[in-house]
Protein backbone atom coordinates (compact mmCIF):
# COMPACT_ATOMS: atom_id res chain seq x y z
CA UNK A 1 0.00 0.00 0.00
CA UNK A 2 1.15 3.86 -1.30
CA UNK A 3 2.08 5.82 1.81
CA UNK A 4 2.20 8.86 -0.48
CA UNK A 5 -0.35 11.58 -0.54
CA UNK A 6 -2.98 9.24 1.79
CA UNK A 7 -5.88 10.94 3.75
CA UNK A 8 -4.66 9.13 6.92
CA UNK A 9 -1.61 11.50 6.92
CA UNK A 10 -3.59 14.69 5.99
CA UNK A 11 -5.85 14.51 8.53
CA UNK A 12 -3.10 14.21 10.81
CA UNK A 13 -0.67 16.94 9.43
CA UNK A 14 -4.03 18.98 9.73
CA UNK A 15 -4.56 18.11 13.04
CA UNK A 16 -1.66 18.95 13.95
CA UNK A 17 -1.92 22.17 13.11
CA UNK A 18 -5.13 22.80 14.35
CA UNK A 19 -3.83 22.13 18.36
CA UNK A 20 -0.64 23.40 17.72
CA UNK A 21 -1.82 26.85 16.82
CA UNK A 22 -4.24 26.75 19.99
CA UNK A 23 -1.14 26.50 21.89
CA UNK A 24 1.27 29.04 20.26
CA UNK A 25 -1.00 31.67 19.92
CA UNK A 26 -1.33 31.91 23.60
CA UNK A 27 1.67 33.49 23.40
CA UNK A 28 1.37 35.39 20.05
CA UNK A 29 4.65 37.54 19.04
CA UNK A 30 2.64 40.28 17.68
CA UNK A 31 -0.05 40.78 20.99
CA UNK A 32 0.27 38.90 23.92
CA UNK A 33 3.17 38.16 24.59
CA UNK A 34 4.76 41.64 24.46
CA UNK A 35 1.96 42.69 27.19
CA UNK A 36 2.99 39.90 29.59
CA UNK A 37 6.04 40.76 29.28
CA UNK A 38 5.43 44.57 29.80
CA UNK A 39 3.83 43.07 32.88
CA UNK A 40 6.76 42.49 34.44
CA UNK A 41 8.43 45.18 33.78
CA UNK A 42 10.61 44.25 30.80
CA UNK A 43 12.26 47.05 28.06
CA UNK A 44 11.62 47.15 24.86
CA UNK A 45 14.98 45.39 24.61
CA UNK A 46 13.60 42.49 26.39
CA UNK A 47 10.62 42.51 24.95
CA UNK A 48 12.35 42.63 21.40
CA UNK A 49 14.69 39.94 22.47
CA UNK A 50 11.68 37.10 24.24
CA UNK A 51 9.90 37.84 21.28
CA UNK A 52 12.39 37.03 19.00
CA UNK A 53 13.49 33.90 21.18
CA UNK A 54 10.21 32.48 20.46
CA UNK A 55 10.93 30.89 16.68
CA UNK A 56 14.66 32.11 17.29
CA UNK A 57 16.53 29.53 19.74
CA UNK A 58 16.87 27.24 16.95
CA UNK A 59 19.40 28.50 14.77
CA UNK A 60 22.26 26.94 16.71
CA UNK A 61 21.14 23.30 16.00
CA UNK A 62 19.39 23.42 12.72
CA UNK A 63 22.44 22.48 10.81
CA UNK A 64 23.55 20.07 13.54
CA UNK A 65 19.92 18.58 13.13
CA UNK A 66 20.36 18.03 9.44
CA UNK A 67 23.81 16.69 9.82
CA UNK A 68 22.25 13.59 11.32
CA UNK A 69 18.80 13.35 9.43
CA UNK A 70 20.66 13.56 5.99
CA UNK A 71 22.16 9.42 6.65
CA UNK A 72 18.39 8.37 8.53
CA UNK A 73 15.99 6.18 7.07
CA UNK A 74 13.42 7.63 9.51
CA UNK A 75 13.40 10.44 11.50
CA UNK A 76 9.85 10.15 13.57
CA UNK A 77 11.48 8.41 16.70
CA UNK A 78 13.60 11.63 17.35
CA UNK A 79 10.43 14.09 16.27
CA UNK A 80 8.71 11.94 19.61
CA UNK A 81 11.06 13.13 21.51
CA UNK A 82 11.10 16.90 20.31
CA UNK A 83 7.48 16.49 21.10
CA UNK A 84 8.20 15.71 24.48
CA UNK A 85 10.84 18.34 25.02
CA UNK A 86 7.98 21.36 23.39
CA UNK A 87 5.78 20.34 26.08
CA UNK A 88 7.86 20.22 29.06
CA UNK A 89 9.00 23.80 28.48
CA UNK A 90 5.59 25.16 27.40
CA UNK A 91 4.21 23.47 30.83
CA UNK A 92 7.27 24.92 32.65
CA UNK A 93 6.86 28.41 31.89
CA UNK A 94 2.98 28.48 33.48
CA UNK A 95 4.87 26.94 36.47
CA UNK A 96 7.14 29.60 36.55
CA UNK A 97 4.83 32.02 36.30
CA UNK A 98 2.72 30.79 38.62
CA UNK A 99 5.17 30.42 41.41
CA UNK A 100 7.23 33.42 40.60
CA UNK A 101 4.97 35.96 38.99
CA UNK A 102 2.96 37.51 41.82
CA UNK A 103 6.67 38.38 44.11
CA UNK A 104 9.25 37.96 41.93
CA UNK A 105 8.97 39.84 38.32
CA UNK A 106 12.69 39.91 37.62
CA UNK A 107 12.50 35.55 38.36
CA UNK A 108 9.32 35.07 36.18
CA UNK A 109 11.29 37.02 32.80
CA UNK A 110 14.33 34.27 33.27
CA UNK A 111 11.72 31.82 33.59
CA UNK A 112 10.04 32.76 30.29
CA UNK A 113 13.26 33.23 28.63
CA UNK A 114 14.65 29.73 29.90
CA UNK A 115 11.36 27.97 29.35
CA UNK A 116 11.04 30.04 25.04
CA UNK A 117 14.59 28.79 24.22
CA UNK A 118 14.21 24.99 25.14
CA UNK A 119 11.05 25.41 23.41
CA UNK A 120 12.57 26.73 20.53
CA UNK A 121 15.74 24.95 20.87
CA UNK A 122 13.96 21.47 20.55
CA UNK A 123 12.44 23.10 17.59
CA UNK A 124 15.64 23.34 15.67
CA UNK A 125 15.93 19.93 15.60
CA UNK A 126 12.08 19.32 15.33
CA UNK A 127 11.94 21.40 11.80
CA UNK A 128 13.78 19.03 10.00
CA UNK A 129 12.24 15.69 11.27
CA UNK A 130 8.91 17.21 10.35
CA UNK A 131 9.67 18.76 7.15
CA UNK A 132 11.56 15.60 6.20
CA UNK A 133 8.13 13.58 7.07
CA UNK A 134 6.11 15.95 4.83
CA UNK A 135 8.74 16.01 2.12
CA UNK A 136 8.42 12.10 2.13
CA UNK A 137 4.59 11.96 2.41
CA UNK A 138 2.93 13.92 0.03
CA UNK A 139 4.24 15.04 -3.42
CA UNK A 140 4.82 18.27 -4.55
CA UNK A 141 1.02 19.75 -5.98
CA UNK A 142 -0.35 17.99 -3.16
CA UNK A 143 1.58 19.13 0.19
CA UNK A 144 0.84 22.82 -1.62
CA UNK A 145 -3.11 21.49 -0.63
CA UNK A 146 -2.27 20.13 2.98
CA UNK A 147 -0.30 23.15 4.28
CA UNK A 148 -3.10 25.26 2.98
CA UNK A 149 -5.77 23.24 4.93
CA UNK A 150 -2.84 23.21 8.02
CA UNK A 151 -2.60 26.85 8.22
CA UNK A 152 -6.57 27.24 7.63
CA UNK A 153 -7.37 24.74 10.18
CA UNK A 154 -4.59 26.67 12.48
CA UNK A 155 -6.49 29.46 11.87
CA UNK A 156 -9.40 28.12 13.36
CA UNK A 157 -7.16 26.94 16.61
CA UNK A 158 -5.58 30.64 17.00
CA UNK A 159 -9.40 31.67 16.47
CA UNK A 160 -10.41 29.51 19.26
CA UNK A 161 -7.77 30.71 21.75
CA UNK A 162 -7.59 34.12 20.87
CA UNK A 163 -11.22 34.50 22.00
CA UNK A 164 -10.40 31.97 25.00
CA UNK A 165 -7.53 34.17 25.77
CA UNK A 166 -9.64 37.19 25.63
CA UNK A 167 -11.64 36.04 28.21
CA UNK A 168 -9.18 34.75 30.56
CA UNK A 169 -7.46 37.61 30.40
CA UNK A 170 -10.63 39.85 31.00
CA UNK A 171 -12.13 37.97 33.88
CA UNK A 172 -9.33 36.59 35.45
CA UNK A 173 -6.57 38.66 37.46
CA UNK A 174 -2.76 38.69 36.15
CA UNK A 175 -0.70 37.05 36.51
CA UNK A 176 -2.41 34.12 37.58
CA UNK A 177 -4.01 34.49 34.04
CA UNK A 178 -0.84 33.82 32.25
CA UNK A 179 -0.06 31.27 33.53
CA UNK A 180 -3.31 29.63 33.51
CA UNK A 181 -2.87 30.52 29.58
CA UNK A 182 0.43 28.42 29.33
CA UNK A 183 -0.44 25.08 31.39
CA UNK A 184 -3.71 24.78 29.76
CA UNK A 185 -2.38 25.10 26.05
CA UNK A 186 0.37 22.46 27.02
CA UNK A 187 -2.58 20.15 27.61
CA UNK A 188 -3.98 21.34 24.29
CA UNK A 189 -0.69 21.01 22.98
CA UNK A 190 -0.94 16.92 23.10
CA UNK A 191 -4.01 16.78 21.40
CA UNK A 192 -2.52 17.39 18.17
CA UNK A 193 1.21 15.88 18.59
CA UNK A 194 0.51 12.35 19.35
CA UNK A 195 -2.11 12.20 16.05
CA UNK A 196 1.01 13.59 13.88
CA UNK A 197 3.67 11.09 15.97
CA UNK A 198 1.70 8.19 14.49
CA UNK A 199 1.95 8.98 10.86
CA UNK A 200 3.17 5.96 9.07
CA UNK A 201 6.86 7.35 7.75
CA UNK A 202 8.16 5.59 4.66
CA UNK A 203 11.38 4.10 4.82
CA UNK A 204 14.15 6.57 3.01
CA UNK A 205 16.34 4.29 0.77
CA UNK A 206 17.79 7.47 -0.96
CA UNK A 207 19.99 8.36 2.01
CA UNK A 208 23.70 10.08 1.80
CA UNK A 209 26.38 8.64 4.25
CA UNK A 210 27.06 10.87 7.42
CA UNK A 211 30.34 12.29 7.51
CA UNK A 212 32.93 11.56 9.65
CA UNK A 213 33.01 15.41 11.25
CA UNK A 214 30.90 17.85 11.91
CA UNK A 215 32.77 20.49 10.32
CA UNK A 216 33.45 18.53 7.00
CA UNK A 217 29.51 18.48 6.59
CA UNK A 218 29.61 22.28 7.31
CA UNK A 219 32.35 22.88 4.50
CA UNK A 220 29.82 20.73 1.95
CA UNK A 221 26.42 22.30 2.85
CA UNK A 222 27.63 25.87 2.43
CA UNK A 223 29.51 24.58 -0.78
CA UNK A 224 26.38 23.09 -1.83
CA UNK A 225 25.03 27.06 -1.05
CA UNK A 226 27.64 28.51 -3.10
CA UNK A 227 26.74 26.28 -6.06
CA UNK A 228 23.17 26.55 -6.25
CA UNK A 229 21.75 30.17 -7.23
CA UNK A 230 18.15 28.98 -7.19
CA UNK A 231 18.56 28.27 -3.50
CA UNK A 232 20.39 31.43 -2.60
CA UNK A 233 17.64 33.62 -4.49
CA UNK A 234 15.17 31.87 -1.95
CA UNK A 235 17.39 32.36 1.26
CA UNK A 236 17.33 35.34 0.35
CA UNK A 237 14.16 36.32 -0.58
CA UNK A 238 13.21 34.70 2.64
CA UNK A 239 15.43 36.52 5.10
CA UNK A 240 13.66 39.85 3.56
CA UNK A 241 10.25 38.70 4.16
CA UNK A 242 11.12 38.66 8.04
CA UNK A 243 11.63 42.49 7.66
CA UNK A 244 8.19 42.61 9.34
CA UNK A 245 9.31 41.59 12.40
CA UNK A 246 11.35 45.00 13.15
CA UNK A 247 7.92 46.43 14.17
CA UNK A 248 5.77 43.59 15.01
CA UNK A 249 6.43 43.29 18.32
CA UNK A 250 6.13 47.36 19.17
CA UNK A 251 2.48 47.37 16.80
CA UNK A 252 0.73 46.24 19.88
CA UNK A 253 2.77 48.29 22.19
CA UNK A 254 1.61 51.31 20.74
CA UNK A 255 -2.08 50.33 20.16
CA UNK A 256 -1.60 49.99 23.73
CA UNK A 257 -0.82 53.37 24.82
CA UNK A 258 -3.21 55.07 22.17
CA UNK A 259 -6.40 52.89 23.37
CA UNK A 260 -5.68 51.19 26.26
CA UNK A 261 -6.99 47.97 25.48
CA UNK A 262 -8.72 45.45 27.72
CA UNK A 263 -8.66 42.16 27.07
CA UNK A 264 -12.08 42.16 24.91
CA UNK A 265 -10.21 44.49 22.59
CA UNK A 266 -6.98 42.48 22.86
CA UNK A 267 -8.78 39.27 21.88
CA UNK A 268 -10.47 41.21 18.97
CA UNK A 269 -7.19 42.04 17.36
CA UNK A 270 -5.97 38.66 17.53
CA UNK A 271 -8.54 37.42 15.97
CA UNK A 272 -8.32 40.21 12.85
CA UNK A 273 -4.81 38.67 12.39
CA UNK A 274 -6.21 35.15 12.59
CA UNK A 275 -8.96 35.94 10.37
CA UNK A 276 -6.49 37.42 8.14
CA UNK A 277 -4.62 34.31 7.81
CA UNK A 278 -7.79 31.82 7.53
CA UNK A 279 -9.02 33.67 4.90
CA UNK A 280 -6.13 33.91 2.60
CA UNK A 281 -5.12 30.38 2.65
CA UNK A 282 -8.42 29.95 0.43
CA UNK A 283 -6.34 31.80 -2.24
CA UNK A 284 -2.92 30.71 -1.09
CA UNK A 285 -3.85 27.21 -1.70
CA UNK A 286 -5.25 27.83 -5.01
CA UNK A 287 -1.99 29.65 -6.03
CA UNK A 288 0.43 26.93 -5.24
CA UNK A 289 -1.74 24.28 -6.72
CA UNK A 290 -1.26 26.08 -10.22
CA UNK A 291 2.49 26.15 -9.08
CA UNK A 292 2.14 30.31 -8.67
CA UNK A 293 4.63 30.71 -5.67
CA UNK A 294 6.18 33.85 -6.75
CA UNK A 295 2.71 35.34 -7.10
CA UNK A 296 1.98 34.17 -3.22
CA UNK A 297 5.26 35.68 -2.09
CA UNK A 298 4.23 39.11 -3.86
CA UNK A 299 0.96 39.44 -2.63
CA UNK A 300 2.29 38.72 1.10
CA UNK A 301 5.26 41.40 0.80
CA UNK A 302 2.27 44.05 0.09
CA UNK A 303 -0.21 43.06 3.04
CA UNK A 304 2.85 43.34 5.54
CA UNK A 305 3.96 46.73 3.49
CA UNK A 306 0.25 48.04 3.63
CA UNK A 307 0.14 47.12 7.37
CA UNK A 308 3.02 49.05 8.22
CA UNK A 309 1.99 51.68 6.23
CA UNK A 310 -1.71 51.90 8.35
CA UNK A 311 0.42 51.98 11.51
CA UNK A 312 2.24 55.38 10.69
CA UNK A 313 -1.31 57.01 11.30
CA UNK A 314 -3.59 54.29 13.03
CA UNK A 315 -5.78 55.62 15.79
CA UNK A 316 -8.68 53.46 15.89
CA UNK A 317 -9.75 49.86 16.99
CA UNK A 318 -10.73 49.25 13.22
CA UNK A 319 -7.27 50.74 12.20
CA UNK A 320 -5.19 48.08 14.04
CA UNK A 321 -8.04 45.54 13.22
CA UNK A 322 -7.35 45.98 10.00
CA UNK A 323 -3.78 45.94 9.84
CA UNK A 324 -3.61 42.60 12.08
CA UNK A 325 -5.75 41.39 9.45
CA UNK A 326 -3.12 41.96 6.85
CA UNK A 327 0.01 41.08 8.80
CA UNK A 328 -1.93 37.45 9.40
CA UNK A 329 -2.65 37.04 5.45
CA UNK A 330 0.93 37.75 4.89
CA UNK A 331 2.48 35.72 7.60
CA UNK A 332 0.82 32.67 6.26
CA UNK A 333 1.33 33.58 2.73
CA UNK A 334 4.90 33.54 3.57
CA UNK A 335 5.00 30.31 5.72
CA UNK A 336 3.14 28.06 2.54
CA UNK A 337 5.08 29.65 0.13
CA UNK A 338 8.59 29.09 1.06
CA UNK A 339 7.92 25.87 3.09
CA UNK A 340 6.48 24.22 0.11
CA UNK A 341 9.56 25.39 -2.47
CA UNK A 342 11.83 24.39 -0.43
CA UNK A 343 10.82 20.81 -0.21
CA UNK A 344 10.57 21.22 -4.17
CA UNK A 345 13.98 22.84 -4.84
CA UNK A 346 15.89 20.84 -2.60
CA UNK A 347 16.80 16.31 -4.22
CA UNK A 348 15.68 13.74 -1.85
CA UNK A 349 19.00 12.70 -0.82
CA UNK A 350 19.71 16.29 -0.04
CA UNK A 351 16.47 17.32 1.76
CA UNK A 352 17.84 17.47 5.36
CA UNK A 353 20.59 19.68 3.97
CA UNK A 354 18.44 22.67 2.00
CA UNK A 355 15.79 22.60 4.70
CA UNK A 356 18.85 23.39 7.31
CA UNK A 357 20.21 25.73 5.21
CA UNK A 358 17.12 27.73 4.50
CA UNK A 359 15.74 27.61 8.23
CA UNK A 360 19.15 28.29 9.79
CA UNK A 361 20.10 31.43 7.75
CA UNK A 362 16.97 33.21 7.33
CA UNK A 363 16.62 32.17 10.65
CA UNK A 364 19.04 35.36 11.64
CA UNK A 365 15.55 37.16 10.83
CA UNK A 366 14.06 36.12 13.47
CA UNK A 367 16.17 38.24 15.94
CA UNK A 368 14.93 41.66 13.65
CA UNK A 369 13.02 42.71 16.63
CA UNK A 370 16.27 43.46 18.25
CA UNK A 371 17.32 45.82 16.08
CA UNK A 372 13.68 47.06 16.05
CA UNK A 373 13.50 47.91 19.80
CA UNK A 374 16.88 49.98 19.19
CA UNK A 375 15.52 51.89 16.39
CA UNK A 376 12.02 52.74 18.45
CA UNK A 377 13.93 53.44 21.48
CA UNK A 378 16.61 55.98 19.32
CA UNK A 379 14.34 57.56 16.60
CA UNK A 380 10.72 56.24 17.84
CA UNK A 381 7.63 54.55 15.87
CA UNK A 382 7.82 56.62 12.91
CA UNK A 383 11.15 55.94 11.60
CA UNK A 384 10.76 52.70 12.49
CA UNK A 385 7.77 51.70 10.31
CA UNK A 386 9.42 53.98 7.48
CA UNK A 387 12.92 51.92 8.16
CA UNK A 388 10.57 48.54 7.78
CA UNK A 389 8.41 49.42 4.57
CA UNK A 390 12.12 50.10 2.60
CA UNK A 391 13.01 46.64 4.12
CA UNK A 392 10.24 45.41 2.75
CA UNK A 393 10.44 46.77 -0.46
CA UNK A 394 13.85 45.44 -1.15
CA UNK A 395 12.53 42.13 -0.26
CA UNK A 396 9.34 42.67 -2.98
CA UNK A 397 12.16 43.45 -5.45
CA UNK A 398 14.33 40.03 -4.84
CA UNK A 399 10.96 38.38 -4.84
CA UNK A 400 11.20 39.01 -9.06
CA UNK A 401 13.89 37.01 -9.12
CA UNK A 402 12.63 34.13 -8.25
CA UNK A 403 10.97 31.32 -10.65
CA UNK A 404 7.59 29.02 -10.14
Amino acid sequence: MSLIDTRSSRLKAVTHGFFLSITTTIAEPAIILPLILNFFGASSLIIGLLSSLLKGGAIIVQLFAAFGAQSYTRVMPYLRFVFLARFLSWFGIGIGIYIFGGTHPSWTLWCIGIGLFIFSFAAGFGSIYFNEILGKVFSHRYRGRVFAQRQFAAGVGALISGVSAGVILEYTPAPQSFAYLFMFSALVMLLGVIPYALIHEPIKENITPKEEHFRTFLRKSFSLLRSDAQLRRQIRTYLLAYSHLFSLPFIILQAQSILHLGGVQIGYLLTSQVVGGMLSNLLWGKLSSRGKIRLIITVSFIAYITANALALFADHLWHYALLFFLLGAGMDGMRLAFSNNILIISPEHLRPVYLALQSNITSIGLFFAIPGAVILETYGYTVLYGFTIVMLCGGMVAARRLTD
